[in-house]
C-alpha cells in the first residue's frame, strides 16, 4: 500500500504514470477491474460535488465495493485518536479518500497504517488529485506537457498550491501563477517546488496581468471564496478587480490553440464569465471527467501499484 498526500511524496515518474493513465481511463475506459474484490472508504468532512463522486465512480468502476462517511460518523468526532482509527479502518478497508480542508498533517496520521492506502481528496493547503486531473486535461488536449505554458490566475489556493508541485515534477511544464498581492500561493510552497525540481521549476508567479509573458496554452482559474474558508477583509472582492476571465482577458493571452480550465464549481460571472466557461475554447467540462480518471489512476497506483 502507498499513500498519495501530497504531489512533493511523489517522483516525476510516478506522478507522470498516473497522468498517463488517467489519460489512458479516459480514452479506453476503466477495463478490466483492477480493484476487484478491494474496499474503498470515503471519509469527507466537507462539501463536495466532484470530488465526493468522482472517486466512488472510479471506485465502483474499478471494481471496488465503497463504503462513505460523512463528518461525524466515525469515532474521530468522540476522541478516539488518529492513529487509533486508522490502525482499525486497515484491517477493514484497501484505501481511506480523506476531504477535510484542515492540515494536511492530519490526513498523514490517517496514513500512519501499513495496511491502509490514504489518499489527500483536498486538504487546507492542497488538492493533489485536481492537479493529476488538470495535467491529464493538457496531455490528452495537446498530446504532451513538455513546452506548455499554463497561466492559473486568482486566488492561490489549495489547487494552485498542487499545480506550482506538479510543474516542478513535470519536465518542461511552464507554470505562472498570476494572484493578487496578498493572495499569493505561500512561498514556502514554491521553494518546496524549487527544491523538488533541482531549482529547474519554471514555476514564477507575479501579481499583474502586465507581467505574463504571453501567448500560453492554457488559462486556468478557480473559484475566488475556497470552500469553508473565509476572508478576513470583508472588502475582498476589490482585490480582485482585473482578475476575472473574460473574452478580453482570454484574447489578450491567447495562443493559436489556447484553452480554458476551471476546477469547479465555478461563480458564474465572478471569477469567470459564461461566455469563456461555456465556449468553444472551454476544456472546464472535460476536465471535470478527468476528475473521476484521476481519482481511478490514483486509487489503483496506490493499492495495486504500477500497472500497464
Amino acid at each position: 500500500m502507498r499513500n498519495l498526500i501530497s504531489l512533493a511524496d511523489l517522483t516525476p515518474a510516478e506522478l507522470d504514470h498516473i497522468v498517463r493513465r488517467a489519460v489512458s481511463f479516459g480514452r479506453d475506459g476503466i477495463v478490466p477491474k483492477p480493484l476487484a474484490g478491494r474496499q474503498v472508504g470515503l471519509y469527507f468532512r466537507k462539501s463536495s460535488t466532484r470530488t465526493r463522486t468522482s472517486f466512488w465512480s472510479a471506485a465502483t468502476r474499478l471494481g471496488a465495493d465503497v463504503i462513505t462517511f460523512g463528518p461525524n460518523e466515525l469515532q474521530l468526532s468522540t476522541g478516539e485518536t488518529v492513529e487509533d482509527t486508522a490502525r482499525v479502518l486497515g484491517q477493514y478497508l484497501d484505501a481511506l479518500v480523506v476531504r477535510t480542508n484542515g492540515d494536511v498533517e492530519e490526513i498523514r496520521r490517517l496514513g500512519s497504517s501499513s495496511n491502509l492506502a490514504v489518499v489527500n481528496a483536498l486538504s487546507l493547503d492542497e488538492h493533489p488529485t485536481q492537479a493529476i486531473a488538470d495535467l491529464a486535461t493538457l496531455a490528452e488536449e495537446f498530446g504532451s506537457l513538455d513546452g506548455l505554458h499554463l497561466l492559473a490566475v486568482g486566488e492561490g489556493n489549495s489547487s494552485g498550491a498542487a499545480l506550482a508541485l506538479a510543474a516542478a515534477l513535470t519536465p518542461g511544464l511552464r507554470l505562472t501563477l498570476l494572484c493578487p498581492r496578498g493572495y499569493e500561493v505561500p512561498k514556502e510552497t514554491l521553494d518546496l517546488a524549487a527544491e523538488l525540481s533541482d531549482g529547474k521549476a519554471l514555476v514564477s508567479q507575479v501579481v499583474s496581468a502586465d507581467e505574463v509573458d504571453g501567448p500560453v496554452d492554457a488559462v486556468y482559474t478557480s473559484r475566488w471564496q475556497t470552500m469553508g474558508v473565509t476572508k478576513g477583509n470583508p472588502d475582498w472582492l476589490k482585490d480582485f478587480d482585473g482578475f476575472q476571465i473574460n473574452r478580453a482577458f482570454l484574447d489578450r493571452f491567447a495562443g493559436p490553440r489556447t484553452v480554458f480550465l476551471h476546477d469547479l464549481p465555478a461563480v458564474r460571472g465572478e471569477e469567470v464569465t459564461d461566455e469563456v466557461l461555456d465556449g468553444a475554447s472551454s476544456r472546464a467540462w472535460r476536465q471535470a471527467h478527468h476528475k473521476m480518471t484521476a481519482a481511478a489512476a490514483v486509487l489503483e497506483w496506490c493499492v495495486r501499484g504500477i500497472q500497464s
